[in-house]
């Protein structure tokens, strides 16, 4: 059995950014703070790895944060990882139609009052007035309304509000809520381009996001159990009392809590009686050996959206080209290599390449995704638990599959530590 000390602990159960979240918020409150990681590296669906077969390393997904993103670049200031990102001057979403090999790239202004709609060097090509106003409606939706049916679907809705609504919620569009969109939008687009500026790592989202949260937690005395699961929660008259890691029971004391701050099955596992999400959309991520040319078309930004093409968001990384696809249950449990000879010829076009590249496929790694978030319809949103709950007064929920008021995010995510840590430090 293992042994705990006089002074009051919290158990965080998951290293991911919920996890890591809540014990920062934690430790800067003067808690003590004991992590629990069932896997060998923190970070979950935000990490990094050294891939053998390309002989570099990669990011298991690509995720794009934007300057208005609050809670994350608070996360990022207190774990004194500022100069780990790359942060652009200026708002700028590059795109291309592979159908038609046309190119844009949008371009908010930096202020609220948004007069770079009346530009066409900086709007989509071919949308009028009207359309934007449309666009702008969807923060307003507080009901059931799909983004599909939020608004006219022109050219502004195919060439921008639909690739950023499928990455944002990582659903279908004729599924997936407008009022959770709106929440992004109304923290982004809506605030001016100023809120919308990217930002990307230089090196991996390890070394940006989970490498320096792990250094800040253990400076300030909290203590890292990797390989740890935790098979059992323990709740009784109302509270925690007992985990069963892998070196067996750790009782709680009266003064002890628990965040748990797990995926969504995982925590059902352990709350039998949790209602969690039960339905969750693909997402697949392919990365290609290639060193792309910076001063090339993605250079500006780093990325590009693509339309009317399997791949969806192209990503240049150090040594390789990296490729996302969210969305894609339709496509998840197709053979890695029929998926990266879809998405390959995107790429060339995208890099904008010599058309013969098509055929000459360079190494490759697919990563398959298959619960990487829950579903954001309406059944699946009224799932979504508060952080407290009944089970236990001294146990709260982490997670972006959480009723955050947000898509599963990396917003979410560190916002539902936040709020977890919050509901444990008013005890």
């Amino acid at each position: 059995m293992q042994k705990t000390s006089a002074m009051n602990q919290i158990h965080v159960i998951g290293a991911g950014l919920a996890g890591l979240s809540a014990a920062l918020s934690l430790t800067a409150a003067g808690r003590t703070v004991i992590v629990h990681e069932a896997g060998p590296a923190a970070g979950g669906r935000c990490r990094s790895y050294f891939d053998k077969e390309l002989g570099l390393r990669i990011d298991n997904g690509n995720h794009l944060m934007l300057s208005g993103n609050s809670a994350a670049k608070a996360y990022i200031k207190e774990i004194e990882a500022e100069d780990a990102f790359q942060q652009m001057d200026s708002a700028a979403f590059p795109f291309m139609d592979i159908q038609s090999g046309e190119r844009w790239t949008v371009r908010p202004n930096k202020g609220r009052i948004p007069w770079w709609i009346f530009r066409a060097d900086r709007r989509v090509p071919g949308t009028r007035l009207s359309d934007y106003l449309g666009m702008a409606r969807i923060i307003r939706f507080r009901d059931e309304t799909p983004v599909g049916d939020a608004m006219r679907r022109g050219k502004l809705y195919w060439r921008l509000v639909e690739p950023l609504a499928v990455a944002a919620l990582n659903t279908p569009t004729q599924e997936g809520l407008a009022r959770l969109l709106g929440a992004v939008m109304r923290e982004t687009l809506m605030r001016g381009g100023a809120a919308c500026i990217p930002m990307l790592p230089k090196q991996g989202l390890s070394e940006a996001l989970i490498d320096p949260a792990i250094a800040m937690l253990r400076s300030r005395g909290a203590e890292i159990r990797f390989n740890s699961r935790i098979a059992e929660l323990t709740c009784n008259d109302g509270r925690a009392t007992a985990l069963r890691g892998p070196d067996g029971p750790i009782p709680l004391q009266d003064g002890d809590s628990v965040v748990l701050a797990v995926p969504p099955w995982v925590a059902s596992d352990l709350l039998p009686g949790l209602v969690v999400p039960d339905a969750f959309e693909a997402i697949l991520n392919i990365h290609f050996r290639y060193e792309a040319d910076p001063s090339g078309p993605l250079g500006e930004a780093g990325f590009i959206g693509l339309t009317s093409a399997t791949a969806e968001w192209v990503f240049i990384k150090h040594g390789h080209v990296s490729v996302t696809i969210s969305a894609a249950n339709n496509m998840v449990d197709d053979q890695a290599r029929a998926i990266a000879a879809l998405v390959w010829p995107n790429v060339v076009d995208a890099l904008g390449l010599p058309a013969g590249l098509k055929t000459e496929m360079p190494p490759y790694r697919v990563v398959k995704e298959k619960r990487a978030t829950f579903a954001a319809t309406a059944r699946q949103d009224v799932r979504r638990p508060e952080p407290a709950t009944n089970f236990a007064t001294n146990l709260a929920l982490a997670g972006d599959w959480t009723d955050t008021g947000l898509p599963a995010t990396i917003e979410g995510a560190i916002r539902s530590g936040r709020t977890a840590a919050d509901v444990l430090l008013k005890l």
